[in-house]
């Protein structure tokens, strides 16, 4: 047997054990987010859809939202 003949028999072995593992069940509907929600409760407020900004050298701007966390920028 060859290398990946023995590599493709160990994954379908680790794959068919997971798969004895795995519970059986179906997974919940979903329900929509009124439907959930009692009465005089506000919803989830409207998105955030201000940007960062911040520009690079290059003339791109950070794409993440204003006041990310995050120390690096997302530029496109």
């Amino acid at each position: 047997m060859s290398k990946l003949d023995a590599q493709r028999a160990m994954r379908e072995a680790n794959w068919a054990a997971r798969q004895k593992d795995a519970p059986t069940r179906a997974p919940a509907p979903k329900q929509a987010a009124a439907e959930k929600a009692p009465v005089g409760v506000p919803g989830p407020g409207p998105e955030v859809t201000e940007l960062c900004g911040h520009r690079a050298i290059s003339g791109k701007t950070c794409t993440s939202t204003l006041g990310h966390s995050e120390q690096s920028h997302r530029y496109k």
